[in-house]
């Protein structure tokens, strides 16, 4: 199993708690970005820099993950392929997308996304908290316990 991080707009709080995550588990991370970025030192820890574009890194990451694997995202329609590949992903708010939850999610973004082309202006989703970060390292740290013991 790998962990795959669309690093670009991940709070770096969250990045932090995986470089921990990696070490403490050793399971390999990968840092997908279209910059680079300054990881720590570990043999459990990558960058992939890949070219700037709309999507790019969401498709690296589509393109080398496998079954099983746990993806980091906000993206939701990244998270929807990836589930698709019967692998794992995981909002950095600590909140995990499914099947039973994704065609709400998608429905809800498409929504969102055309009222927004339309000119209504919108609130953008709540400041990133200390409850999020909580919850993320709460759910992250349950499923590498789950996984690590049926591996």
């Amino acid at each position: 199993m790998k962990i795959w991080v669309d690093a670009d707009a991940c709070p770096v709080v969250i990045k932090e708690i995986l470089y921990r995550a990696a070490n403490r588990v050793k399971v390999h991370t990968v840092f997908v970005a279209n910059t680079y970025l300054k990881l720590p030192p570990s043999p459990f820890i990558q960058l992939l820099t890949v070219d700037k574009g709309f999507d790019v890194a969401d498709s690296r990451i589509v393109q080398e993950l496998n079954s099983g694997d746990l993806v980091i995202t906000a993206d939701i329609p990244l998270a929807a392929l990836v589930i698709a590949k019967q692998a794992f992903a995981l909002n950095p708010r600590g909140v995990f997308y499914s099947k039973a939850n994704m065609a709400e999610r998608l429905a809800m973004r498409n929504l969102m996304e055309e009222l927004r082309s339309t000119g209504v202006e919108l609130s953008g989703p709540s400041a990133f908290n200390h409850a999020d970060r909580q919850l993320f390292a709460s759910e992250l740290d349950r499923f590498l316990a789950k996984r690590h013991t049926t591996t």
